[in-house]
């Protein structure tokens, strides 16, 4: 019998934790956890994953689509609005969006401010 698992936490590597910290608090509505530092933040919710930012000296921004930097994590939202407002709000908050877009309609890949790619796709009803 497997061990079934939850995931309750998801941690990014980044240069600046409380910068990284709020565009996600944005995007996703999550609140900062009230012990986040320079060093460690996080967003949470009862019920959902925490998303955990820890500084990491050094950091070099994942490279996607291609591999000399690997992006190492690729996160997916599902989104309530329709793909392109969703996308046009993300990028005003900092967002950026590769050329390479492997998924056509139904999924658009974008990346944080400091270079993690994720996805977001329409909500099916």
């Amino acid at each position: 019998m497997p061990l079934q698992m939850k995931l309750s936490a998801i941690t990014l590597d980044c240069p600046d934790p409380l910068a990284l910290a709020a565009f996600y608090q944005q995007a996703t509505g999550l609140e900062p956890h009230p012990e986040s530092n320079a060093d460690f933040a996080g967003l949470h919710r009862e019920g959902e994953v925490f998303i955990g930012f820890q500084r990491v000296d050094g950091y070099r921004a994942p490279r996607w689509p291609a591999q000399t930097v690997p992006q190492q994590l690729h996160m997916c939202f599902e989104v309530e609005r329709h793909l392109d407002e969703a996308e046009a709000l993300l990028l005003e908050l900092g967002a950026g969006r590769p050329d390479h877009q492997p998924h056509g309609a139904k999924a658009r890949v974008l990346t944080d401010p400091v270079g993690h790619p994720f996805c977001i796709v329409a909500r099916a009803d």
